[in-house]
């Protein structure tokens, strides 16, 4: 039997997940495995690039999980700053460009992995290539940030977006010792929580002196010189030494495309359970790969490092000739924004407004431990449950430390259709360090059974 091929494009989570997952059943004998990155690194914990800029890490090299070197001795080939520029189906071949010099060249397939990731929304507005406006979607990004924080001395910072990535990087630069405004074209920040679940995420920013800009559109970006000089939004200018943007992002599907590979949900790459695409021999997985939404039962896309990791490892294993499956997701998030910790799983309610579907929900206030026990903290919990059926459909956490783990719980009954009535009655753990005797979970169940 002849030695196979494996071309991954991409070398962050998925691409390096599937890579160590197929090598794990096929040796290199069998099996060559070569990953192509446009970037410097690859395998590296990007969701932890806010705490690295805010200095809760301390060394950018402690977010690289594992170098190339390391998967070199693996059997694992792995070649940084080289761009792929064209994926040609006929010829099975991917048309490589080094960006360090040297002619670009055509490596042959037979499976090939698509884990290009996602890109960050950059909507063409005036000003938006000035020096000054970043975007944090990788280790590069953040080290360049860094490099123009430390060598501009910039005061005054405007984030544009109020998404996860916007709140962590906001409470990163106040703690960065900068002035922090943070625009939002939407009347709240967190559009994955409900409002009434978001404001006191807007309140705790107010607390460490964000200037909140909501309901706000951006309308472009003023520069001097070539450098940003303020961020000017629907209602005013706000002056500005350095611009993050937090608008959220889109799955970086360019490539397949424009090779016909056929794309789906937000313009992600459509694959079946096992991440195999309707393209014979091609695969797709993490940011760029379309997912399943167990709740809503619908094609889904999210772009999140636990499902990168997943897509990955079984697109691995299915190239390398096991089977393994990816079910589904059900949209399971968390953060902490300043002293809150926030968390939310399923479907939220104005996604079941759109499906047309009838819900009740219950919104409870309580506490994480025993309310004697030192370090209490105020915790609120949010269940959406089905009217008919009482089949609980999403959850949102907010609140002090203890608080966003308990999602778990509810990402759990969703997995497995729980109604509220056996969400009520789950044997939760009780101790008075931990929880109070009736969790707070417990107690926002028993408020859906009233109403339901």
């Amino acid at each position: 039997m002849s030695k196979e091929r494996l071309v991954i494009v991409g070398g962050d989570a998925a691409g390096m997940s599937a890579a160590t997952n197929a090598r794990r059943r096929r040796s290199p004998e069998d099996l060559e495995i070569i990953v192509f990155d446009k970037g410097a690194f690859v395998s590296y914990a990007a969701c932890g690039i806010p705490y690295f800029i805010g200095r809760a890490v301390d060394q950018v090299e402690k977010l690289l999980a594992r170098r190339p070197e390391e998967f070199a001795r693996v059997g694992i080939q792995v070649y940084t700053r080289h761009q792929v520029e064209a994926i040609d189906l006929s010829s099975r071949t991917v048309l490589v460009q080094p960006l360090e010099g040297g002619k670009a060249f055509r490596e042959p397939f037979d499976h090939l992995l698509i884990a290009t990731g996602a890109v960050p929304i950059r909507p063409p507005l005036p000003g938006m290539d000035a020096k000054g406006v970043f975007g944090v979607n990788n280790l590069e990004d953040a080290l360049a940030l860094d490099r123009y924080l430390e060598e501009t001395g910039a005061q005054r910072a405007v984030i544009v977006g109020g998404g996860y990535i916007g709140l962590e990087m906001a409470e990163a630069l106040c703690q960065r010792s900068l002035q922090v405004s943070l625009v939002e074209k939407e009347p709240q920040v967190m559009l994955t929580l409900d409002p009434d679940m978001a404001e006191p995420i807007a309140q705790a920013l107010r607390e460490i002196g964000v200037a909140l800009y909501l309901g706000e559109a951006l309308q472009g970006i003023e520069a001097a010189n070539g450098r940003v000089r303020a961020v000017v939004t629907e209602a005013r200018t706000i002056p500005a030494d350095v611009v993050v943007l937090g608008m959220g992002v889109r799955p970086n599907t360019a490539l397949a495309q424009e090779a016909g590979i056929p794309l789906g949900e937000k313009g992600s790459i459509v694959v079946n359970e096992r991440m195999k695409s309707p393209i014979e021999g091609v695969w797709a997985a993490g940011d760029c790969a379309q997912s399943f939404h167990l709740v809503s039962r619908r094609p889904f896309w999210v772009a999140l490092g636990t499902v990168a990791n997943k897509h990955g490892r079984v697109a691995g294993i299915n190239i390398a000739g096991g089977y393994a499956t990816f079910p589904g997701v059900v949209g399971t998030a968390i953060t902490k924004v300043c002293h809150l910790e926030v968390a939310r799983t399923g479907l939220q309610e104005r996604e079941l407004r759109a499906l047309g579907w009838e819900w009740v929900s219950a919104r409870v206030e309580d506490h994480t431990r025993a309310r004697y026990y030192p370090g209490s903290a105020p915790i609120t919990v949010k269940l959406l449950a089905e009217r008919d059926t009482g089949r609980i459909l999403g959850g949102q956490i907010v609140g002090g430390e203890g608080s966003g783990k308990r999602i778990d719980v509810i990402a759990t009954a969703l997995h497995a259709c729980l109604t509220a009535h056996e969400m009520a009655n789950l044997d939760l753990a009780y101790a008075p360090p931990f929880a109070p005797v009736w969790d707070p979970l417990l107690n926002a169940a028993r408020q859906l059974l009233r109403k339901l």
